[in-house]
């Protein structure tokens, strides 16, 4: 099925599927990604964009579950896009994958900071991709913590005000678990650290969230460095 402004869409029968956009300039790779998906049986890709700005008219209409979204693309770029689509006014906006060609691209933290739910490299072997959208559609992070934090200590902002106020309503409890996401340590890790279990550890993770007002842990970090509470480099603030 043909649809308006640069995008393509079809049928998703049972309903039952992870339903999924693919946005990105490059007719071949958008069907290699699809062949990809279409393949698993939770998995069926519902629509395509070649351009930011189709796939955010996609995503309104179609309402995938995710969005596979390259960067850079003619006209409005992946990384605006993305903001756009996480902020379409519906019950559950879909999430977002980018994809990016260069593992320290500047352009993934941007996209994190603009709502996606973390990034995936071109050349990514498909078991991992696929990996990575149900991750993202379970609502947790797609990027490792340790590529967080080294993008970070690339590419952190400035200490931002909004952000400092943020992390001044953590409880001292709620800090220590966020500075441990911020070293790149898992949920198991930060419990064994902290001597409590890893049930523990996920209930801090989800106030965290709720108290910051991020989507996932990887905007938590993100936060983290905006707050000064970790400088790149050079760990706690």
């Amino acid at each position: 099925m043909t649809a308006p402004g640069g995008a393509t869409a079809s049928e998703d029968p049972d309903g039952t599927r992870i339903r999924v956009l693919l946005v990105d300039d490059q007719h071949l790779v958008r069907t290699g990604f699809r062949l990809v998906i279409d393949s698993q049986p939770d998995l069926r890709v519902v629509g395509e964009a070649d351009d930011g700005l189709s796939a955010v008219h996609a995503a309104a209409r179609l309402r995938p579950d995710l969005v596979v979204m390259d960067v850079r693309m003619p006209g409005l770029d992946g990384i605006e896009a993305t903001r756009r689509i996480v902020a379409l006014p519906m019950p559950v906006p879909p999430r977002v994958v980018v994809l990016t060609t260069f593992d320290l691209d500047e352009h993934a933290v941007a996209a994190i900071r603009a709502g996606a739910g973390g990034f995936l490299l071109k050349d990514v072997p498909p078991s991992d991709m696929l990996a990575a959208l149900r991750t993202v559609h379970a609502g947790d992070a797609v990027i490792a913590p340790s590529t967080t934090r080294r993008l970070l200590d690339q590419f952190a902002p400035p200490r931002d005000p909004g952000a400092v106020r943020a992390v001044d309503g953590l409880t001292s409890r709620e800090r220590e678990v966020l500075l441990a996401l911020a070293g790149g340590r898992s949920n198991t890790e930060i419990a064994a650290a902290l001597g409590v279990a890893e049930g523990t550890v996920k209930t801090h993770i989800g106030r965290i969230l709720v108290k910051l007002g991020v989507r996932d842990r990887v905007q938590a970090v993100v936060l983290a460095y905006e707050s000064g509470l970790v400088r790149p480099g050079r760990g706690r603030a």
